[in-house]
């Protein structure tokens, strides 16, 4: 039987299980058990995806009530909370480039930089691939990125019909499709908006602490860790694995001045979006000395991307008409299911904190872990990078961050070294096609295998987990 349909019943039987023994006495009944009991199954329908992952998160509003553990207030709060803002902001600013194709604007010229020879090529559309994804989604990039360089790879065999056998061109091929893949992945990690997991991090951080992290200070760590990882990646895949030994590529750069003779010249529209982008990057970098200046600290990174976002809909596109860059219709391509997903996450934590499960969990490991603080988060980010090829990563960071939370502060240790690199951990996901969009976009193509996606993923993973691991001893604890 197929894993959903296994999963969307066992689920609620767990649940059922799980409350049958508390009522029979085989475990003392409290609220920190029928916490336990809502966790495992909403982990359970995550992990098998018997229902779409945004529905599972809607459970909380449902059974937190129900349950005694939170009134309807209490349970529907935290899918309000700021920090979904923050992303819909993300999203709208995205969703306005996507519109008005400014983001392939941006990708094509990246690339054209680069110049025409193999591994120039190659450098060009991880770049751009990872640039866009710093401010779009990785699935949207990985879409968009994929037909460009399928193009140049039927291109170049059209011109050079004795090239497509050539070992050195296969090489070509292989790291230039795979490594978009994987840098649509490295890309979201540099930004706090990049990717949905950073965003979870910052409503956790807010929710359980108070503390606010910024767009600023997670750009000194994330810039960074995707340059090095990006870079790290190349180096690998170009010129330790696949070497292509190819050098010029007649053809290539006729490709890119095709693409953007289609796009035509830069529009009005392209402009006022650009203007709006980086109006809204540079609040976020400068939002400390903004408020130091106009002595207030209202203004946050929420209010940044949510001005940024309704600027799109007030903004004249510049055709000549009444309309803005961004129309209301568009709105309907926007990732509802995760803000969703945000939502439902921050309230299970909210739950699991309230019935001191999280709690608990720490003293447990402060009184029992025989592992240095350092190992201990060396294994905190290898669980978590490799868990994240089997399940959504939201949902891992979900789960994964109040259990770390518990773990640090039963330590007597600071957080954000232990949670920032688990963070980024989730997002550096390269051994399966299930493991993330970009990855089952690009194997969708046919032209890589599982077997050959886990051979270079698996090196991958291990220099990230290596990666992460020194940043949490030195670059975190730097920066905060």
């Amino acid at each position: 039987m197929h894993v959903s349909k296994v999963g969307i019943w066992l689920a609620p039987m767990i649940f059922g299980g799980i409350l049958l023994a508390s009522f029979a006495g085989l475990v003392e009944p409290s609220d920190g058990i029928r916490v336990i009991a809502l966790a495992a199954w909403m982990v359970t329908w995550w992990v098998s995806e018997a229902v779409p992952i945004p529905v599972t998160a809607l459970l909380p509003i449902v059974a937190f009530p129900l349950l005694g553990i939170f009134d309807m207030r209490g349970a529907t709060l935290p899918y309000a909370d700021p920090v979904i803002y923050l992303f819909m902001g993300g999203f709208i600013i995205a969703l306005a480039m996507e519109k008005n194709r400014l983001h392939l604007r941006i990708a094509l010229n990246l690339i054209r930089v680069t110049g025409t020879k193999a591994n120039g090529i190659i450098a060009g559309f991880y770049l751009a691939t990872a640039f866009l994804s710093m401010w779009i989604s990785n699935t949207a990039t990985a879409v968009m990125m994929l037909p460009i360089a399928m193009s140049i790879v039927q291109l170049i065999v059209t011109a050079n019909p004795d090239m497509g056998d050539h070992k050195g061109f296969v090489h070509f091929s292989f790291t230039l499709m795979l490594g978009i893949a994987y840098a649509a992945n490295i890309g979201g990690v540099i930004t706090l908006i990049g990717t949905p997991p950073n965003v979870v991090l910052v409503g956790l951080m807010d929710q359980f602490y108070g503390f606010s992290l910024d767009f600023n200070r997670w750009l000194l760590i994330g810039l960074p860790v995707g340059g090095v990882m990006l870079l790290m990646m190349y180096v690998f895949l170009v010129r330790v694995l696949y070497p292509n030994g190819l050098g010029q590529i007649a053809g290539s750069d006729h490709v890119i001045q095709e693409q953007l003779r289609n796009l035509g010249p830069i529009s009005k529209a392209e402009v006022r979006v650009s203007l709006v982008l980086v109006a809204t990057a540079l609040c976020w970098i400068l939002r400390e000395p903004l408020n130091l200046l106009f002595q207030t600290t209202l203004l946050n990174d929420t209010i940044i991307a949510m001005t940024g976002g309704i600027c799109m809909f007030l903004v004249p596109n510049g055709a000549g008409s009444d309309a803005k860059l961004l129309d209301w219709k568009s709105m309907k391509e926007l990732p509802w299911g995760v803000l969703l997903l945000f939502g439902g996450g921050m309230s299970l934590a909210k739950g699991m904190e309230a019935a001191g499960i999280i709690q608990a969990i720490g003293a447990y490991v402060a009184g029992t872990s025989a592992l240095s603080l350092a190992w201990l988060i060396l294994g905190l980010i290898l669980v978590c990078l490799f868990l994240t090829e089997l399940m959504s990563n939201v949902a891992l960071v979900t789960i994964f961050l109040p259990v770390v939370f518990g773990i640090a502060d039963g330590m007597g240790e600071e957080v954000l070294p232990f949670v920032i690199p688990i963070t980024m951990a989730s997002s550096f996901a390269f051994m399966l096609p299930i493991s993330t969009p970009p990855n089952a976009i690009l194997f969708s193509s046919g032209m890589i295998s599982i077997k050959e996606m886990m051979k270079v993923g698996i090196w991958l993973n291990l220099m990230a987990v290596l990666l992460l691991w020194l940043v949490s001893l030195s670059l975190v604890r730097w920066v905060f």
